[in-house]
């Protein structure tokens, strides 16, 4: 399984920002165009790992969006995304959020106290956006039931759990190594 997502990653171009080597694919760039098989084999792959026991999917602009549609129309779990614009609607939340290559901010709407949710998004790799976002989503007196990164790279997942205490389920582990992606393991090995 994942068979497609590794051949993809394994042929991503990579892009230094800084002394960050960014790796550019379908599932954290939305370019080149995403096969759909892709997105299938990684909303299974979620389905099958992930406590779908909640109210909401939650998602981060951009790149978690996909993700969220996909495994929303598999569950019939409706998704709300957490996005880069502000609103100014009444409730909305503002989260800053710091990562290996810059830092925004990004707004909260329509999530409220007690809800359970699973929050998706595409990598964690430097745990910046999700210490930020599980910060404030618990101070929102929200229930996380499952926190997905796609893409673990890096010390990121570990930084989130030492940082927030919060468990981050990753899909595939990936490093650069040498200017290419090197898969290290998958969630389904």
């Amino acid at each position: 399984m994942l068979e497609e997502v590794k051949k993809s990653l394994e042929t991503s171009p990579i892009v230094k920002k800084g002394e960050y080597n960014y790796f550019v694919n379908p599932i954290s760039d939305g370019v080149p165009a995403m096969n759909p098989k892709m997105l299938r084999e990684l909303a299974l792959s979620v389905y099958k790992h992930a406590d779908l026991d909640v109210d909401k999917i939650v998602a981060v602009e951009a790149m978690g969006i996909h993700l969220a549609t996909a495994l929303s129309l598999a569950t019939d779990i409706p998704f709300v995304v957490i996005r880069k614009r502000q609103y100014g609607l009444e409730g909305e939340t503002k989260v800053h959020q710091k990562t290996g290559y810059g830092s925004s901010n990004l707004y909260i709407n329509d999530l409220h106290a007690g809800e359970k949710i699973l929050l998706i998004d595409d990598v964690v790799s430097t745990g910046g956006t999700l210490i930020a976002l599980l910060d404030t989503l618990k101070e929102l007196g929200l229930d996380i039931k499952s926190t997905v990164a796609v893409i673990e790279k890096g010390a990121g997942k570990e930084i989130v759990k030492q940082e927030t205490g919060v468990d981050v389920l990753s899909i595939i582990k990936l490093d650069v190594i040498d200017g290419k992606v090197v898969i290290q393991e998958t969630i389904e090995d």
